[in-house]
């Protein structure tokens, strides 16, 4: 069996499988990712030794999470899907690369639901007031301190 290095972590989330009824519990971490400085969510790894355990159809799950992706987070984001050879009678992991930046914020959206998410720690967190203020600023390019005042100084 494959244990893959590394804990879970501020750049670093581990799921089992694919979680297709309730996405929000793996693209919350890829808002998170995209919002904060980007990570690797492992597909097909038991959660607390990080063994690997594989994905029944590799193929079928790289498509869902694709869809998922494009779907459900706002603005697109930049990802690769790699495929990750194991030892676990032919079912091999994926390995879902999301890049940070540059448009933020990164939303996680469904139905009426819209949510942007940051990494602390080893977790993924709905943004603060003054975190979602930052990361509207840093998708202008622009800082807090470069905003303009409105009290006039003589």
């Amino acid at each position: 069996m494959t244990i893959h290095n590394g804990a879970e972590a501020t750049r670093i989330d581990y799921k089992l499988s694919l979680e297709k009824e309730k996405p929000k519990s793996w693209l919350k971490s890829v808002s998170a990712f995209a919002n904060t400085s980007g990570g690797h969510i492992y597909f097909g790894y038991t959660d607390d030794t990080h063994t690997a355990v594989g994905l029944d159809d590799v193929q079928a799950v790289a498509s869902k999470i694709s869809e998922l992706i494009t779907n459900r987070i706002s603005p697109n984001i930049r990802f690769e899907l790699t495929e990750i050879v194991s030892d676990t009678n032919g079912r091999n992991c994926l390995d879902l690369f999301v890049s940070n930046g540059p448009n933020y914020p990164y939303y996680y959206v469904h139905e009426k639901t819209k949510e942007a998410y940051v990494r602390h720690g080893d977790r993924s967190v709905i943004a603060t007031t003054a975190e979602l203020n930052n990361l509207i600023l840093k998708g202008q390019n622009r800082t807090y301190d470069s905003l303009p005042s409105i009290t006039n100084i003589k």
